[in-house]
This record gives structure tokens, C-alpha cells and sequence, in this order.
């Protein structure tokens, strides 16, 4: 993808193959930034993306809490049916959503592109483990000293759960950053578009029919996916390998 990114038209498809471009053609970067409004799908991406990760945190944690540390007549129930839900493929539930969408009135706004991703069975599963393995000692002594349950889960469980956390958000940046179903069924405008979409239509040959062209923009896409993942790395792989043990 980069290397192509870096070719001219002509050398993409010489045979025998060229790998390494004749002369690097960084233009092709600026041509793809410049080609569409690709400020604007990066804002669009941007904005949906922060807003999905940190509801969906908050929502997910806050549900996992519930499940890992209350108990109620039908908790492990209840759960059960909560994790069940993951075996429905998406695209069974993708019309109900945008018919409740639409209803609402969020179609082509940031609503619609938000509300969906708050809260999922994948999240709260991911908590609920977590959470499993923080000491009930912890809690007690904070009631014992007069501490309520919203202060007990933002200053004593929210910091233990770092690792989850940070987990936790690197699957739903990086879920929500490269949705494209979704988005194609949600927006109707071009001011809406997000990157994905932006990159389909450029691959559609849209805006330009260039390879070159539409590997740079496919690059600068990518790029703050893997920022996100190697910053949040240690605590990825801390999450990932703590979320199945239960002392």
C-alpha cells in the first residue's frame, strides 16, 4: 500500500513488478488530501470515533460493574441472555436499528452514527471479567468510610481497570474508525461522510481513477489506527490476558 502510494500510474502495473517506486511521488499525498474534502471526513471520523469510545467505556464499564459486583435475583440469568445476543450476525438487526433510527430522526446525523455503538455485549463481557478480579475488600472499605457507589466505581474501579479500559477502547477505535456498513446505511450527504466511505467512493474512481492516489489516502487512514494500537500496546496485552482469570 505504501509503496504504491509512492509509484506513478504508469508503474503500478509494470511487469515484471517494480517494488521499489523509480522516483517517490509524495504529491500523490497532497493529490489525495486535496482530491475530496478529506478534511472533512477526517473530522467527521474523528469526532464519531472519540465520542463512540469514551460513552462506550463509560456505558460498558458501568454495566460489567453491575454483573461483576451487585447481586440481583436473575444476574447470571440475565447475563447469560446479554452474551447470547453475540451469536446475532449484525445484519440481522441492522434494519430494526435504522427503522428505530430513522424514527428518531437520526438518520444522517452524528446521532445515528453514535447511539448505536454505546454500549455492546462484548464490552460489558470484557468489564464484567475484569471487574471479577478486583478485591471485594477494596469496596467494602470504601462504604465502611462513607463512600456511595458512583464514588466507589469512579475513583476505585475505573483507575484498577485501567488494563480493560485501554482494551477495551483500542477494539472500539478501531471498530468504529473502519465501520463502513453501517455509515453507508446512516448517511445520505456528503458533508457526513466518514473516511471509509470517503475511500470507497475514491476506489470507485469518484473523485479520480487513480491507484496511487487512492493507496496515500488509504494510508493516512490507516495511520492513527496504529498510533492508537502501539500507545495503548502494554495495556492491551495486560487487558487481554487478565480479562479470562478470575482469582
Amino acid at each position: 500500500m505504501i509503496l504504491t502510494s509512492l509509484k506513478t500510474d504508469q508503474n503500478v502495473f509494470t511487469i515484471p513488478i517494480s517494488w521499489i517506486p523509480e522516483e517517490f511521488q509524495w504529491h500523490n499525498f497532497i493529490e489525495a488530501w486535496r482530491i475530496a474534502d478529506f478534511g472533512r471526513y477526517f473530522f467527521n471520523s474523528i469526532f464519531i470515533t472519540t465520542q463512540v469510545v469514551i460513552f462506550s467505556l463509560l456505558f460498558n464499564s458501568m454495566a460489567g460493574y453491575a454483573f461483576a459486583k451487585f447481586k440481583f435475583r436473575g444476574r447470571e440469568l440475565i447475563f447469560l441472555l446479554l452474551l447470547s445476543s453475540m451469536m446475532i450476525p449484525g445484519q440481522v438487526t441492522m434494519i430494526p436499528v435504522y427503522l428505530i433510527l430513522k424514527n428518531l430522526g437520526f438518520l444522517d446525523t452524528y446521532y445515528g452514527l453514535v447511539v448505536p455503538g454505546l454500549a455492546g455485549a462484548f464490552g460489558i463481557f470484557i468489564m464484567r471479567q475484569f471487574m471479577l478480579n478486583i478485591p471485594d475488600d477494596f469496596l467494602d472499605a470504601a462504604r465502611i468510610d462513607g463512600a456511595g457507589e458512583i464514588r466507589i466505581f469512579f475513583q476505585i474501579v475505573l483507575p484498577l481497570s485501567k488494563p480493560a479500559l485501554s482494551a477495551l477502547g483500542i477494539f472500539t477505535f478501531v471498530g468504529s474508525w473502519n465501520d463502513f456498513l453501517f455509515p453507508l446505511l446512516v448517511v445520505n450527504s456528503d458533508a457526513m461522510k466518514t473516511l471509509p466511505l470517503a475511500i470507497a467512493s475514491l476506489a470507485a474512481g469518484q473523485y479520480v481513477q487513480s491507484w496511487p492516489i487512492l493507496m496515500a489516502a488509504a494510508t493516512f487512514v490507516t495511520i492513527p489506527v496504529i498510533l492508537v494500537f502501539f500507545l495503548g500496546q502494554r495495556y492491551f496485552i495486560e487487558g487481554i490476558t487478565m480479562t479470562g482469570i478470575k482469582s
